[in-house]
């Protein structure tokens, strides 16, 4: 297994994502499944093991603490997160804290996170009335959070601001990098923002959700030429494993096979050729199906409605790839004067770009795309509720 240092601590570079459990018929996670991996990922090395309070149902958190049991506390780091952007009203943080403390049977949490900062939810993890990073920074003076931070699925100009505005508070950031996104959203620059400021990057998403785990014939067909031997996700991480700043890179392994290639590629360094790099970026740029935006903000300045156009085209990418919550919290962090649906069709950014992007008709789709995208909203309703209703559970417990 191949380490990182981070403040003294020697973590595995392959981090053990916990959202993916396989699920029996019954919805049930197969725990004795998650114990085989377990045990085969510590015997090889791994130490760092992330969860989340919503991920699969909040069962997560308990199958992860069953299948750790076993081992000395002291052997291997928790990662858990704040469901804030799951929440629409002002609940008992330090409650909800501690009920996740219970579920991984744990006294404290190596590394802790504010789940999912966009240009949504930035705005209760910010709010004096939900008073989240308050309440954070208390548990960790108080020694229960060894390491703060949080996982980003914003732009980069969110990303510096918040840096920014919370200076010196957070260790770490963990964010979506990949070989495809690396300029599909921007990834790299997010990679350089975090370097510059001696952030450490985790990553998640290091195969794209799996499509680059296991990619079409035709892109397969040209890393088997490089290597026969070695499988589609390899690469993907050796990618990331590249990238110096990179501390851990995160994989939501669900069967006994995916934890055994893994922690293969994980057993030694093994640095990608430039042709190895190459052919993966040439790749990449088959499967984007978007605009070739490079955010030079010429577009901007003749601008009559003042859009910020770079950042709706880089939505619009997003879109155009993969539809999904993700991407409408984007653009529902924004005012309605500031969504795609507000273009007046004028052409004038067309006429400034270097590119010459039809932005208007990007525009268009976009806001047709959102219109009739998953909307992130009516999902946090119903998690919203359920975390109101574990509370409630716990407190007559």
């Amino acid at each position: 297994m191949i380490y990182s240092d981070f403040k003294g601590l020697k973590l595995s570079r392959l981090g053990f994502g916990c959202m993916r459990f396989a699920s029996g018929s019954d919805g049930e996670i197969d725990q004795a499944k998650v114990n085989t991996m377990f045990d085969l990922a510590v015997e090889k090395g791994v130490n760092y093991f992330d969860t989340a309070y919503p991920y699969l149902g909040g069962k997560s958190e308990i199958a992860m603490a069953e299948a750790l049991k076993k081992y000395p506390r002291e052997s291997y780091y928790i990662a858990d997160k704040f469901p804030g952007h799951s929440i629409n009203q002002p609940i008992d943080n330090i409650k909800l804290f501690h009920l996740a403390l219970k579920k991984c049977n744990t006294d404290y949490f190596d590394f802790y996170l504010l789940h999912n900062v966009n240009e949504w939810s930035v705005q209760k993890y910010e709010s004096d009335e939900y008073h989240i990073i308050p309440d954070m920074l208390k548990m960790k003076e108080e020694g229960k959070i060894r390491h703060l931070g949080f996982s980003f699925h914003g732009g980069c100009e969110l990303l510096e601001k918040f840096l920014d505005d919370h200076e010196g508070m957070f260790d770490f950031v963990q964010i979506q990098l990949n070989y495809l996104d690396w300029s599909l959203q921007d990834a790299k620059r997010k990679y350089e923002i975090l370097t510059e400021r001696g952030i450490g990057v985790w990553v998640m998403e290091p195969c794209r959700g799996g499509k680059l785990a296991v990619l079409n014939e035709e892109n397969h067909a040209k890393l088997a030429a490089l290597n026969p031997n070695a499988s589609d996700a390899s690469y993907a991480f050796r990618f990331l494993c590249g990238l110096p700043n990179v501390k851990v890179i995160l994989s939501g392994m669900n069967e006994v096979s995916q934890v055994e290639d893994n922690l293969n590629t994980f057993e030694t360094e093994k640095p990608l050729s430039e042709e190895e790099r190459n052919t993966l970026f040439e790749i990449a740029e088959g499967m984007k199906k978007g605009v070739p935006c490079t955010a030079c903000r010429y577009c901007c300045e003749g601008c009559p409605v003042q859009l910020d156009i770079p950042y709706l085209l880089s939505c619009y990418n997003d879109f155009k790839y993969a539809v999904s919550a993700v991407s409408s919290m984007r653009l529902d962090g924004l005012s309605k004067d500031k969504l795609p649906s507000a273009c007046i069709g004028c052409g004038q950014c067309t006429h400034a770009c270097p590119q010459s992007i039809d932005v208007p008709k990007a525009l268009a789709e976009l806001s047709e795309m959102y219109a009739k995208g998953p909307k992130w909203q009516d999902t946090a309703k119903g998690r919203s509720a359920a975390i109101v209703d574990d509370l409630s559970r716990a407190g007559s417990e």
